[in-house]
């Protein structure tokens, strides 16, 4: 199956080691980051994905994955 994560957050340290932790754990980017300013902080946006065996359900914990 095909899994589907958008991670956002303030554009800091913090926002960057999600992403790295994500791609340790298999994820791959999907795509640019994108970025937007919400009048007083900058918020980094990035999608990323991976194929997991299994079948889908709408209960999944994605950030377990």
């Amino acid at each position: 199956m095909k899994l589907y994560r958008y991670l956002t957050g303030p554009d800091d340290k913090a926002f960057c080691l999600r992403v790295s932790e994500a791609l340790n754990k298999g994820w791959t980017l999907y795509g640019g980051p994108t970025l937007s300013f919400n009048g007083e902080h900058t918020i980094a946006g990035q999608a990323i994905i991976k194929e997991v065996d299994g079948e889908f359900s709408a209960g999944l914990d994605l950030s377990a994955m």
